[in-house]
């Protein structure tokens, strides 16, 4: 059949289109609509509400939101986040909301069918009703004929009664009457059977609706419009469905009586009335029961009555009571009272067994239709199951049950009689005597006389004239002379199940005591008998139809409560937990009640370790677990010896595990309980239950292991060194895909040693564990993986593929590769590109001993660097598990042969294809996807030179070169800087790569003088970009930044560089503040306060103070602030200042005549050197370094006041004097100026031993200098800079000042790349590198 009208993908389209337009436009509809998702379902552990609650915190912004790029940002960050997420109904509800807001109407159609298809009920019912009528219910029109049918047939029963909602009308057959009148006046069975058929309704829409949903999805999804789909066919009740209806009915009415009691548990004890639903009727001379409140009605008729019973189509029907052994012939007076007790409790059992022919029916009937039985017979023998006589309950071709031996359950050939009443086969009863037994097997009474009587003729002549009258009753085999015995239907011994029979006599008391008795003793004793009972024989099912009824359950409860019988609390314990086991029902009863569920919680913390196993069936949330507060007593039951308990069909250690793990979950509560764990010690024993039999307790256990892991890596040591992974890996198969993703985490960070060895050997046990190849296992999974899985997937398989080494061509390696590489590259997923990125660092294979990867300090360390990163690496091994193993050359060669290895296959593959994605990395804005990227690129680009040459090099040059020159050239961090020069460091070596390196020459050079403190590997590529071509003067090459006149102030006659500020001090007492803006100079800040010239600045960084000594005999102390300095101290020193250096406790300056005056903050002055007349100071590490007058160079320990000569100076030459006019100590030189009458004016001195070390050969009269890392700057006379090289000790260039000048003071900033200088004739000039 064609779809027509409303059902072509048009009209599907509009109606969905138009129902999500409405939701959209109207805020109070979306709103409740939302809020009714969120009401009818509790999402599970793995589905974060916060991702949900933002995603639809990002739909509000976007129907909000004006600006289009913030509204399609928006949708964006929902749907990923939707999308990322397990499906449920509020993220596809959510998603056909985003979709309808992008007019995507296609996706929105069938995000919402996915509504209709996993939730039916809620989407017709609450959620989209006008959607269900214009959709769905044109063709479920004969669901609605059904129903009506069969609620017809139920009412018009009623009616027939006399009193229904329909009445019969002469003229017009069935006429309604009012409903009121006809309620009151249904009876139980009608009242269920509609209760039943409205249930059937809605499973039956809810079963179409998924269809239709369905088919409707394919009319959405088919590619062309003239494709054919069929409608599916409208589903009914088929005959299955049919009899659950029918047992359901019968099982509510067994239950009605005890459904609205106070507490929702049955005890008779408050029961004003005997109940349809009594199991036994209580002997009142064995029971003492308080007398009722009311007088008790008369009970109502059996039901027994109404239930056909079980058919033997072999002609042969068992007794209506179900029992083979309670009704014996007695021919003996002195019997008759044991027989008439044992009639009685065959009675009283009537309702249990009238249950248990039903379920033989309902077998009968299955298997029936099962061999293909035609529906004509199956009608016959339910017809002729019926043709029992109510009155005797037995078939009219069955003998009398008297007439059967209770032992052999045949006719008797030969009955005897004993003293007890009971009447036996004769070769039966023999047996059971020569087995050593002296008593009647029916009522135990102990035998005088062992010696068998004669036969009972009279009942042998009975069952000859019966089967006279019987002539179509047939036998197996004929009762003659020959075949004396029929033969026995037991399968051990017909004595065996006679014992069995009285012990089931004996259980059904028990059970009776056990619901019914007021006396606790009493029910005590009925747990432990039911108990023995239940351990040592083979439980028939009436007798476990006895034992799952509610009021049974409800008084294993009881005792519960009320018992402090170790014992028996142990025996009713594990009696629920098998009857829960055996039916749900059970375990339903049970968690109706919360203060059952607390007294059961409240034995396992007692020490009940069996209770666990019955909490572990409640299946209760992970909240209310986590809200009981039994982390303790789970870790109790995971040590304790199973020995202990044994009993339980589940052992309490399993139990507890499953039910850990259900606690971890993924909450912040799960990393404490996770903390615990570890703090307990407990790990050892959930490491055992990886071997368990249960598979999941095995899952449990991986999950718990792996939450540990995460809190504290240094566990998977402990892990590694005892874990039986091969169970583990059997069961990966078997699981569903959450858990398979559980497993393979679990073992992506076992193999996260911080041993290479022994990570190799893990990897090799999960590559050969199991029935099955785990690397096939893990290549299924991986093509069907989820996004976010996928990365640690392909992580692990690839590690597997690389044990051996690597080959040409890999099934495993190239699928894997192909994932991590489109995951990385796709950015609508950053999380799964993260994901990818540290997956690929991780697989340089060197771990902490918390199992971080290592990739990035080794690298660091490769270059030389060895700041910062060895003390994470210490800290790491300081907190390592005590008698942790260093590092083997052994370990260094296997991790270095696996590096080798990796990065072959990673490189390799594809041509380089893996830079790519890589380079794409680099661009981004997050900052973990970014660092990951740049570690992995940069490993990735140093072992190229390692590896063979294939070309790939020129790949990778082509994709990161360009990215390593830009971070190398503009980050601040350090270490950034050094990785990028490494990474840069892997293309010097070939021309192309230093063509790239041209165009930013200047740039690297910069860097590289930052670095070259940091890491030799600086130093040595600056050799080699200078000996590949004459980059010297370019690379020293000077621009004039700035220059402003201050001459009206007079000579700048000190300069002093603080951050991003100059501070300038001048021949009239002026001091200025400037501030660097690009290439200008700004004047910020500007004070007079010395009445002279301010001859020095110094600034001590770490104080943020700034000194300034002057002609007038003054010192003055300034705060530095964020614009201005002001005065804050102020000290007469009574001398003139000429040269003025400090530190926090002195100030030592050159005074107006010889010596040098060292003063102290507290305002004591002395005159130390008072033979010299010093011309320049420098005061480093409280040393104080002089140059004098006469050309000596002396050192003065300020501790000690110890002098010391570095150069001792040199007679005059034509009386004229050679002054030392500048000194500066730069890291342990002593650089010092003087004229040239020597040869050299400027020579370098070792302050350690005081010998030179260099000299400079200039002609300058110098009388400023400066001093960096890699130059020396000379001022001198005429205006000149020489720039000379510090390494080579060659002048590099010569910066031009002025012609009638000299150079005063000078100042570098604290990069050494921007020089200061102040002259004579009042210029301060800027020039930058």
């Amino acid at each position: 059949m064609v779809d027509t009208g409303f059902t072509t993908a048009s009209n599907i389209l509009h109606h969905i289109s138009t129902f999500i337009s409405e939701i959209l436009v109207q805020s109070d509809l979306r709103k409740r609509l939302l809020s009714t998702v969120y009401d009818n379902f509790s999402l599970s552990d793995e589905i974060a509400l916060k991702p949900l609650g933002l995603a639809a915190e990002a739909l509000e912004n976007a129907i909000s939101a004006d600006n289009s790029s913030i509204k399609t940002s928006s949708l964006r960050c929902a749907e990923e986040l939707l999308l990322s997420l397990p499906e449920n109904p509020i993220s596809s509800f959510l998603l056909s909301l985003i979709y309808g807001l992008k007019h995507q109407n296609l996706n929105s159609a069938l995000s919402l069918l996915d509504l209709f298809l996993l939730y039916p009920s809620l989407a017709r019912s609450e959620i989209a009703p006008i959607l269900f009528e214009e959709l769905f219910l044109g063709h479920f029109l004969p669901i609605f004929h059904w129903f009506n049918e069969q609620r017809s047939k139920i009412l018009k029963s009623l009616a027939s009664n006399g009193g229904g909602e329909y009445s019969r009308s002469e003229a017009e057959g069935w006429e309604v009457v009012p409903c009121t009148k006809s309620l009151s006046k249904l009876s139980i069975d009608q009242t269920l059977k509609l209760k039943e058929l409205e249930s059937n309704y809605e499973r039956v829409l809810d079963r179409n609706c998924i269809d239709f949903a369905e088919h409707f999805k394919k009319i959405l999804e088919r590619k062309e419009e003239s494709e054919w789909i069929a409608s599916p066919k409208v589903k009914l009740l088929n005959k299955k469905e049919k009899w659950k209806e029918m047992e359901q009915i019968l099982e509510d009415k067994l239950r009605t009586e005890h459904l609205s009691l106070p507490n929702g548990r049955y005890n008779p004890v408050w029961v004003e009335e005997d109940p349809i639903v009594s199991l036994v009727e209580v002997d009142s001379a064995t029971k003492s029961k308080s007398p009722s409140p009311s007088p008790s009605p008369p009970p109502s008729p059996s039901l027994s009555s109404r239930i056909p019973g079980p058919l033997n189509f072999n002609g042969e029907q068992e007794s209506s009571s179900g029992s083979k052994t309670f009704s014996i012939f007695n021919s003996a007076a002195q019997a008759q009272d044991d027989s008439s007790k044992i009639e009685e409790n065959d009675g009283k059992t009537a309702l249990f067994d009238s249950i248990l022919e039903t379920q033989k029916l309902k077998q009968t009937i299955t298997s029936m239709e099962e061999s293909g039985t035609k529906s004509a017979e199956l009608d016959f023998a339910m017809e002729d199951s019926g043709n029992a006589s109510p009155e005797s309950g037995e078939r009219y071709n069955t003998p009398s049950k008297d007439f059967v031996c209770p032992i052999t359950c045949n006719i008797f050939y030969d009955p005897v009689t004993l003293e007890t009443g009971q009447t036996y086969e004769r070769s039966a009863i023999q047996e059971w005597l020569e087995r050593g037994n002296s008593t009647c097997p029916i009522t135990g009474q102990k035998l005088e006389n062992t010696q068998l009587p004669k036969t009972n003729y009279v009942l042998k002549r009975l069952i000859a004239s019966w089967l006279e009258e019987n002539p179509n009753f047939a036998l197996d085999k004929p009762i003659d002379e020959a075949d004396p015995l029929v033969v026995l239907t037991s399968p051990v011994s017909v004595i065996s199940q006679a014992s069995i029979d009285r012990g089931m006599k004996e259980v059904r008391r028990a059970i009776v005591n056990l619901y019914a008795s007021e006396v606790l003793e009493e029910a005590e004793a009925a747990v432990l008998c039911v108990e023995r009972f239940w351990l040592e024989e083979n439980v028939e099912m009436d007798i476990q139809l006895m034992l799952l009824k509610p009021p049974v359950i409800n008084g294993l409860v009881e005792i519960l409560v009320n018992s402090v019988n170790e014992q028996v609390l142990s025996a009713a314990i594990f009696l629920l937990s098998e009857l829960g086991f055996k039916d749900a029902a059970v375990i339903q009863t049970l968690s109706r009640v919360e203060s059952d569920v607390d007294c059961i919680v409240t034995l396992f913390k007692g020490g009940f370790m069996e209770a666990v196993v019955l909490i572990y069936q409640l299946g209760l949330s992970s909240q209310s677990l986590q809200e009981m507060d039994m982390v303790g007593s789970l870790l109790n039951a995971i040590k304790k010896n199973e020995r202990d308990v044994n009993k339980m069909r589940l052992s309490h250690k399993s139990a507890a595990v499953i039910l850990l793990r259900k606690i971890l979950g993924k909450s912040k509560e799960g990393s404490l309980i996770a903390v615990v764990v570890l703090a307990e010690n407990a790990i050892e024993c959930i490491i055992g239950s990886l071997k368990a039999k249960q598979v999941e307790e095995r899952i449990s256990a991986v999950g718990i292991l792996l939450r540990c892991i995460q809190e504290d890596g240094r566990c998977r040591n402990i892990i590694a060194d005892t874990a039986d992974l091969a169970l583990v890996l059997e069961s990966f198969i078997e699981v569903s895909n959450h858990e398979q993703f559980e497993i393979i985490t679990f073992l992506s960070e076992l193999v996260k040693l911080n041993r290479r060895t022994f990570n190799e050997q893990i990897l090799q046990n999960i590559k050969d564990g199991g029935e099955y190849s785990t690397m096939h296992s893990l290549l299924i999974y991986l093509q069907t993986a989820r996004r976010d899985q996928s990365p640690v997937v392909a992580g692990l398989l690839l590690q597997l593929d690389v044990l051996v080494e690597p080959r040409k061509m890999s099934i495993y390696r190239e699928e894997a590769m192909d994932i991590l590489i489109s995951c990385l590259g796709d950015s609508d997923f950053p999380s799964t590109q993260i994901s990818a990125a540290e997956t690929i660092m991780s697989l340089q294979g060197r771990f902490s001993t918390s199992g971080r990867p290592l990739t990035r300090y080794f690298l660091l360390e490769r270059a030389g660097f060895t700041k910062g990163h060895r003390k994470s690496i210490q800290r790491d091994t300081i907190r390592s598990a005590p008698g942790e193993v260093e590092l083997t050359r052994e370990e260094e060669r296997a991790a270095d042969e696996w590096e080798r290895k990796m990065a072959f296959v990673l490189i390799s593959h594809d041509f380089g294809l893996l830079f790519e994605p890589l380079a794409k990395g680099l661009n981004s804005k997050f900052a973990a996807l970014f660092s990951a990227c740049f570690v992995s690129a940069t490993w990735l680009s140093h072992m190229l030179r390692s590896l063979p040459d294939t070309g790939i090099l020129e790949t990778a040059r082509v994709c990161l070169l360009d990215h390593f020159l830009s971070i190398f050239t503009t980050t601040t961090d350090v270490e950034e800087k050094t990785l990028g020069l490494l990474a840069i460091n892997s293309f010097v070596h070939e021309p192309d790569g230093l063509q790239c390196l041209s165009s930013n020459m200047k740039d690297i050079m910069r860097g590289l003088r930052e670095l070259k403190r940091s890491t030799p590997l600086a130093f040595e590529m600056l050799k080699v970009l200078c000996e590949e071509q004459d980059l010297t003067s370019e690379f020293w090459c000077h621009q004039e930044l700035f220059q402003v006149d201050c001459s009206t102030n007079g000579e700048v006659l000190s300069i002093a560089y603080f951050k991003d500020k100059i501070i300038s001090g001048h021949s009239d007492g002026r001091i200025k503040v400037w501030a660097v803006r690009g290439t200008n100079l700004h004047l910020i800040h500007e004070v007079q306060e010395h009445s002279k010239g301010v001859t020095s600045l110094v600034v001590l960084e770490f104080e943020e103070k700034l000194y300034s000594g002057s002609l007038d005999k003054t010192i003055k102390v300034w705060s530095l602030g964020s614009d201005t300095i002001q005065c804050i101290q102020l000290h007469d020193v009574k001398d003139q200042i000429h040269n003025l250096v400090v530190s926090k406790t002195v100030a030592c300056f050159i005074p107006h005549g010889a010596g040098i005056r060292v003063y102290s903050w507290g305002g004591e002055s002395k005159l130390l050197n008072s033979s010299k007349h010093v011309k320049c100071l420098n005061l480093v590490g409280g040393k104080l370094f002089c140059g004098c007058h006469d050309s000596s160079i002396q050192e003065v320990d300020l501790a000690t006041g110890t002098l010391s000569y570095i150069h001792s100076g040199s007679r005059k030459l034509l009386g004229k004097a050679n002054p030392i006019q500048a000194l500066q100590v730069y890291d342990e030189q002593l650089f010092s100026a003087s004229t040239a009458l020597d040869g050299a004016a400027v020579k370098i001195w070792s302050t350690s031993n005081y010998g030179m070390i260099g000299s400079l050969t200039t002609s300058l009269d110098v009388r400023s200098m400066a001093v960096s890392s890699d130059l020396t700057y000379l001022g001198g006379k005429g205006g000149m800079v020489e720039i000379w090289s510090r390494e080579k000790h060659n002048k590099i260039d010569t910066l031009q000042m002025g012609r009638n000048c000299k150079i005063v003071c000078m100042a570098l900033d604290e990069r050494e790349e921007v020089l200061v200088i102040g002259t004579s004739d009042g210029r301060i000039q800027g020039w930058g590198l």
